[in-house]
């Protein structure tokens, strides 16, 4: 049965270009709708939740980034841009897993560094994507610059 929305999730970096591709290639094939997301991890969650400063501006100016990062994305790809684009605050594995049951969509694309060894099969983000998606998960080997 062919996919109908694709939800493909990015990190703005260079290295979600395969990702982009590998997730385009699926909707074309298949004439699916294709969507984006990126999640900006709140910053007192990468330092354990117990953080004695105040990060808002610091959050805000990541935030600010994030969104300038987005807007070259969709430049570069205009069936990502409009509303099949979305950025948000959160946990990723949470905000993408809602946002796929949201939208409805069948498929969610993610990239994954290959690391060795069976546990070390998809990265963090990958992986947490994997375990209670509501649909089929793609994981996109990317493969990184030596």
């Amino acid at each position: 049965m062919p996919y109908t929305h694709i939800l493909v999730a990015v990190d703005l970096t260079e290295e979600c270009d395969p990702v982009i591709h590998r997730a385009r290639e699926i909707a074309q094939g298949s004439g699916a709708k294709l969507s984006m997301v990126h999640i900006v991890e709140p910053m007192a969650m990468a330092f354990g939740g117990d953080v004695p400063m105040d990060l808002s501006q610091l959050q805000q100016q990541q935030f600010d980034q994030a969104k300038e990062r987005m807007e070259r994305l969709k430049l570069k790809y205009p069936e990502l841009s409009g509303a099949n684009a979305h950025m948000t605050y959160g946990q990723p594995r949470q905000e993408i897993h809602d946002l796929a049951k949201t939208d409805g969509c069948d498929l969610i694309v993610v990239g994954s560094h290959g690391r060795h060894g069976l546990a070390l099969l998809l990265g963090s983000t990958a992986n947490d994507v994997l375990h209670g998606a509501p649909c089929d998960v793609l994981a996109v080997r990317l493969i990184t610059k030596k």
